[in-house]
């Protein structure tokens, strides 16, 4: 992160929500430079746990206190939707039994799946994260490809809600690709993946999806991001969990199978 970066990502939390229960959490990064989820207000120290108390330096995340009377808790202690690995005392217990109240007035609203809607099918209509080829590589996305969103940051500070799939803009094509070596891995040549290729398309649009923006951010160039983009290089041994051998069921491909 160079001084002139535009990002806030060192200064400022990315917020969002979990998807277990819905509350709000803020996202920092740690000195491993690893993602950690905190709750998003301080609790006074003496009531957490010495090992689930974290502070923050600079925007970084550091576990146990500062020595101040204030800390934060890592979202997973308190989080509803977690079995609790840890003896909470009863303030901690308070706060995570008004955490699971917000999460059945969600439930009820219809803002958040109960957890049996949450159930996996038989048969998924495509695979859980989307394997990507653009510009000459292949990567790992953190989300299905409907859902690979925006990491820019709007005029109100807040992260951009808008899926990268633009629906008026060039679209890639799924088809099954030999999960052979690249770029040096070992690969399993006999195995055909699930890809969304974008091969074809303009480098400009090839760009803009390597960049997680939407087709409005990727003409601002100017915004600053909120969020990291969420690829990952694609290893088909490290990632072979993530590969499916089937073609998604979109309308292109129903019919093609006619």
């Amino acid at each position: 992160m160079t001084p002139t970066s535009p990002s806030r990502l060192l200064r400022a939390s990315q917020s969002g929500r979990c998807r277990r229960c819905g509350n709000r959490i803020d996202l920092y990064e740690r000195a491993d430079q690893h993602p950690i989820a905190l709750h998003p207000a301080e609790l006074a120290t003496a009531h957490v746990p010495d090992p689930c108390r974290w502070h923050l330096s600079s925007g970084i995340a550091y576990p146990h206190g500062d020595g101040s009377a204030w800390c934060r808790i890592p979202h997973a202690v308190l989080c509803p939707g977690r079995a609790s690995a840890a003896r909470l005392g009863p303030h901690l217990e308070e706060v995570r039994r008004q955490l699971a109240l917000r999460t059945r007035r969600l439930i009820d609203t219809g803002v958040l799946a109960s957890p049996a809607d949450d159930a996996p099918t038989a048969e998924p209509s495509g695979p859980g994260r989307a394997i990507v080829q653009v510009l000459m590589s292949r990567y790992l996305a953190d989300s299905p490809l409907e859902d690979i969103r925006c990491v820019a940051q709007t005029r109100r500070r807040h992260r951009c809600m808008h899926p990268v799939l633009g629906p008026a803009c060039p679209a890639g094509a799924w088809a099954l690709l030999p999960a052979g070596p690249q770029h040096g891995h070992l690969g399993l040549p006999d195995t055909l993946m699930a890809v969304y290729d974008l091969s074809h398309l303009p480098h400009a649009e090839q760009a803009r999806w390597r960049a997680q923006r939407c087709p409005g951010h990727a003409a601002a160039p100017g915004a600053a991001d909120l969020a990291q983009p969420g690829w990952l290089a694609f290893d088909p041994l490290l990632h072979a969990a993530h590969i499916c051998t089937r073609l998604p069921q979109t309308p292109a491909n129903r019919a093609d199978n006619r």
